[in-house]
């Protein structure tokens, strides 16, 4: 797996550096392919640098920066506000009891260290955590996608405006609800939710499943929860059988009645989205298709115009 991993790694830097190289459709005035071609060709290959270094060593990251960027894009649009630290006049978004335990900072910070050096004041932190979602994602054997650069970095970050991230107790008609207002459609709420694949949950955010008999969680599941929350409320629980491996497993658990958060298992239980659990638990690949155009929809959310933000020096406070 880890030589499979490195040739697809290996594959994807040649494939950037043939982008730089031969060019791609560009407007270095606006949210863009091939926005830094011009000002910071290796931009990209450089956040592929430090994600390759850190899920090396933690392969469980990957599914810290997937969350990481949907933990901002979600709130004030793909803007970076989830990396600014708080002040004594002001409390982050980082600092909200839903985004204690994020990972993968460390890794931005030092992307934008090594881009700094090379193209002082060009690349934005924004930017820097949509490239590194999307090569996490590619890391753990997930699809590769494009995505358009020239996000700004926000001036914003406030705990109250975490209350609009979703709760892991919505069903399926409130995740489509909450979703459909920023513009995602059914399937991509399917999709999206695959990112569960990759990673853990926290007994906090289930343990409300234990307390009574739940006829849509397998019995042998609900005794292997139960058996985790009795070592603490921040004990860990994966989402699937390979919880470092991007692939569909996650949806054949659904089918099995073993989704850890409400709202995974809802998603099978609800007539609105069961059959799209069913299809990609029978085909990966249209999982994987319907997962990039997500993450794309996802990585371009409300993204802000130069005069609405900044490209920051240090991602963790304003310039």
């Amino acid at each position: 797996m880890k030589n499979n991993k490195m040739v697809s790694v290996n594959l994807l830097r040649v494939i950037m550096l043939m982008h730089a190289i031969i060019g791609l459709p560009y407007n270095v005035k606006g949210f863009s392919m091939g926005y830094y071609m011009m000002s910071c060709p290796m931009a990209e290959q450089m956040v592929q640098n430090s994600v390759d270094n850190a899920l090396r060593a933690d392969p469980t990251l990957a599914a810290g920066l997937i969350r990481m960027l949907f933990h901002d894009c979600f709130i004030e649009g793909c803007d970076a506000s989830i990396l600014l630290d708080s002040t004594k006049d002001n409390t982050a978004e980082k600092d909200s009891p839903a985004n204690l335990s994020l990972r993968g900072y460390e890794i931005i910070d030092d992307a934008k260290a090594e881009i700094e050096n090379t193209c002082p004041g060009v690349v934005s932190c924004a930017d820097i955590i949509a490239m590194a979602a999307r090569d996490a994602v590619f890391w753990a054997g997930g699809p590769y996608y494009q995505i358009a650069n020239g996000r700004f970095d926000g001036k914003r970050s406030k705990i109250e405006d975490t209350r609009n991230l979703p709760s892991p107790f919505l069903n399926a008609s409130q995740l489509i609800q909450t979703f459909g207002q920023r513009g995602f459609s059914v399937r991509d709420v399917v999709a999206l939710s695959g990112a569960h694949t990759l990673g853990v949950a926290r007994c906090s955010s289930f343990k409300d499943r234990l307390t009574t008999p739940d006829s849509t969680m397998d019995s042998s599941f609900a005794k292997t929860l139960s058996k985790t929350c009795s070592a603490g409320d921040n004990t860990e629980q994966p989402f699937d059988a390979t919880r470092n491996d991007f692939d569909n497993a996650y949806f054949n658990a659904l089918q099995r009645k073993s989704g850890v958060l409400f709202s995974d298992q809802t998603l099978f239980n609800s007539p609105m989205t069961r059959n799209l659990v069913n299809g990609y638990a029978f085909n990966q690949a249209m999982f994987f298709f319907h997962f990039q155009q997500a993450m794309q929809k996802m990585s371009d959310l409300n993204v802000k115009p130069g005069s609405q933000g900044e490209v920051r020096q240090n991602c963790r406070s304003l310039n």
